[in-house]
């Protein structure tokens, strides 16, 4: 909660109270008082930390509390009574609800605050679009016909200016969010306030002559925003880090020109199709995935030679690239890591796709689970099936889960070849699929529903973030490691599970 909602909220409580002191002059005066102090919090909010959907009964109560105090004050005491009465009709308890639905509203849709990048460098961050001619799009119409691509770009920056940039790129697509949870279109609208710790457009820090690119995948229907944490980590720690949005495959993005995309992608998969239709749709979409990873590293190497003009030129060290990503966005990490051109890669709790298509990578490779996705390849691990109850608890079949297995576990032996080359498995405790973005951050609700886990956010993201930083500082830049090497006492929740799955 904001400073000045705080005040607003407090304000608000206290008037109520003063509806019960029997004394009319002193309830007069202190209603007068305190819905004057509650208007000036109002108005002092509305200007300095803006209008709120969710404070709307705060809005309405102030200034109806304010002009009802007013009146007690410049008429008879006859039309006092009036006034009195028209109070009453409001109702104590109507006032109490208001204020309990704005105080759950200001729990569940907190204007929350981002955790800090760690890193001694500050963080700037800039935004590219790109149209491959190579590629044409699939999976909609699109202006050009080809494949268009926004990548935000997070990296380390001189000592900053001004305001930071905001957390989310353009406030336009938060109405597609909240449909994507089936929620009305103002829900997330309070998420323009929240700020991030990067600078717009700064110039690149001189700390070091380059730094190495990572390349980072959201998750299906899901927005490079909500890796912005984890990229003003890695850039504070001294690495240029893009996070790409899959056209299409998120909920919504926006081009320069105004136009906005919303995910198409989901059409690909039905509840009628059979296994094999999924896996070859999934196969598909995962194709188109990779392939824009390729064509972002190659815009990139435009960069870094000056074919593109931007201030990172000169400022990549394309000798040592990784990647990562969440979800369908992991695996396609995994897939882009067959590039030559990537040396290492992370994959965030995702499945992986086009399993038959060639042999397994021989690259090193982290895979960092939640602990529900571990338990998935742990049973597949011990060759345990489901039972009939569970089956029916899941809403699937013996036939489809069978077959699913038998991809998890080709699965697993991609992950025992990354280990070979010196990769690793883990999972946390207590975090589930979303523990990996920062809808974390966005509304404890989340974890009450189960779509994020026990584990408190900012823990969740400090462990993440500490061993993907660890692992890619090994590998990209010949140094630190020490995580890699089994458990810390540090972070007790990490579970090594490397051994545990080579066990066949």
């Amino acid at each position: 909660m904001r400073f000045f909602e705080m005040l607003l909220f407090i304000s608000s409580i206290c008037m109520f109270a003063l509806l019960f002191i029997s004394n009319q002059r002193i309830r007069r005066s202190a209603l007068l008082l305190t819905s004057g102090a509650g208007s000036i919090f109002l108005v002092i909010h509305l200007l300095v930390e803006g209008y709120r959907v969710q404070l709307l009964f705060l809005y309405g109560f102030t200034i109806l509390m304010l002009m009802l105090s007013l009146i007690d004050v410049f008429i008879t005491r006859t039309a006092a009574r009036t006034a009195s009465r028209i109070r009453r009709v409001l109702g104590r308890l109507l006032i109490v609800i208001g204020l309990i639905a704005t105080g759950c509203f200001l729990y569940v849709f907190p204007v929350f605050k981002l955790p800090a990048p760690t890193g001694e460098l500050k963080v700037g961050t800039q935004v590219f679009h790109f149209i491959d001619p190579s590629r044409e799009e699939t999976f909609d119409k699109t202006a050009t016909g080809k494949r268009e691509l926004m990548v935000q770009v997070w990296y380390p920056a001189q000592a900053g200016t001004g305001k930071y940039a905001p957390f989310i790129p353009d406030t336009q697509i938060l109405s597609y969010m909240a449909a994507d949870y089936g929620l009305p279109g103002f829900t997330f609208g309070h998420l323009k306030y929240v700020s991030s710790h990067a600078y717009l457009g700064a110039k690149v820090s001189s700390a070091q002559t380059s730094y190495p690119l990572i390349l980072a995948n959201p998750g299906f229907g899901s927005s490079r925003f909500l890796h912005t944490s984890q990229a003003e980590y890695l850039a504070s720690h001294g690495y240029i880090v893009a996070v790409i949005d899959h056209t299409y495959n998120t909920f919504a993005t926006r081009f320069p020109d105004g136009r906005i995309t919303t995910s198409t992608t989901n059409d690909l998969f039905s509840p009628g199709h059979d296994y094999q239709t999924e896996r070859g749709n999934r196969d598909k979409l995962g194709q188109v995935l990779t392939g824009d990873v390729a064509f972002v590293l190659d815009q990139f190497e435009r960069i870094q030679s000056g074919k593109i003009p931007s201030h990172l030129k000169g400022k990549l060290d394309l000798s040592h690239v990784g990647v990562f990503g969440h979800s369908i966005g992991g695996a396609t990490a995994y897939d882009a890591a067959y590039d030559p051109r990537i040396a290492a890669g992370v994959d965030l709790d995702g499945g992986l796709y086009r399993l038959r298509d060639r042999e397994g990578l021989r690259k090193p490779f982290l895979f960092i689970n939640s602990e529900s996705g571990y338990e998935k390849l742990k049973m597949v691990n011990d060759n345990r099936t489901y039972t009939d109850a569970e089956l029916n608890t899941m809403g699937s079949t013996r036939e489809w889960e069978d077959q699913v297995t038998e991809d998890k576990k080709l699965e697993l032996e991609r992950m025992r070849k990354t280990v070979d080359e010196g990769g690793q498995v883990l999972y946390i405790e207590k975090t589930e699929h979303l523990n990996f973005t920062d809808v974390q951050f966005i509304s404890p609700i989340f974890k009450m529903l189960g779509i994020t886990g026990k584990i408190k956010p900012e823990r969740a993201n400090s462990v993440i973030n500490a061993y993907m930083l660890d692992f890619f500082d090994m590998y990209l830049k010949n140094q630190s490691g020490i995580l890699m090497k089994g458990p810390d006492s540090r972070f007790p929740e990490v579970k090594f599970v490397t051994q545990t799955l080579q066990n066949e």
